[in-house]
């Protein structure tokens, strides 16, 4: 399950080469996808597709994200290397392994129980060190907040006013809102304790973002 070999380190640099080409432009972040071995988050049996720049099942009614979705939002992050990083919605841990290479306060919670253990015994054996949690994602983890980044990697119909309350003045939450089909993505930062700000970007689609603060199920 652990074998990283240099065929696949080949296959990552040419992933990142086409993330560049799709305008992909801080280094820090291509550096982080060229070094997560993408290939240990899918099941043996679908490794060959693991470096193709697209979005994969992986079981729970989820997937794993596609690489240029993964590179967009960690890029809308603008991470510090001391940020604390809340993640709403682990998957598989490949995201999170990502967010790994750029800090090393990474919270991450995930809202299925199964995907969950499977996801926390991989990051185990891969000796990643972020905290995780099983719960309801859109409501946060206001007992580790404050956040100085937040990201959903699930579409919401609205922005949760708990993830909000969780943001460090100055920081910053990206998210893709919208409907069950189609949602674009969405970076909030706070400027004080009431006021926010938001930008909204590019069109995308990903699984609802599960919870009392997101979509029913």
């Amino acid at each position: 399950m652990h074998t990283d070999s240099y065929r696949h380190r080949g296959l990552r640099r040419t992933l990142v080469e086409e993330l560049r080409r799709k305008g992909i432009r801080d280094e820090r972040v291509l550096a982080a996808i060229g070094t997560v071995p993408r290939h240990l988050f899918f099941d043996p049996a679908f490794q060959a597709h693991a470096y193709q720049d697209k979005a994969f099942p992986i079981g729970e009614g989820q997937t794993i994200s596609q690489p240029y979705t993964v590179a967009y939002q960690t890029e809308l992050l603008q991470l510090r290397p001391h940020d604390q990083v809340l993640e709403i919605g682990t998957g598989s841990g490949y995201q999170c392994c990502v967010l790994l290479e750029l800090t090393s306060h990474v919270f991450s919670i995930e809202y299925q129980p199964v995907l969950f253990e499977r996801t926390r015994k991989r990051m185990a054996a891969l000796h990643r060190a972020a905290h995780l949690f099983c719960g309801d994602g859109s409501l946060g983890l206001p007992q580790h907040a404050p956040f100085d980044k937040i990201l959903v990697t699930a579409g919401s119909p609205t922005i949760p006013r708990p993830l909000l309350r969780q943001l460090r003045v100055g920081g910053s939450l990206v998210i893709p809102v919208g409907d069950a089909h189609t949602q674009r993505m969405m970076r909030v930062v706070r400027e004080s304790e009431e006021e926010f700000s938001r930008q909204v970007f590019e069109e995308f689609r990903f699984v609802p973002l599960l919870g009392q603060a997101g979509w029913n199920e």
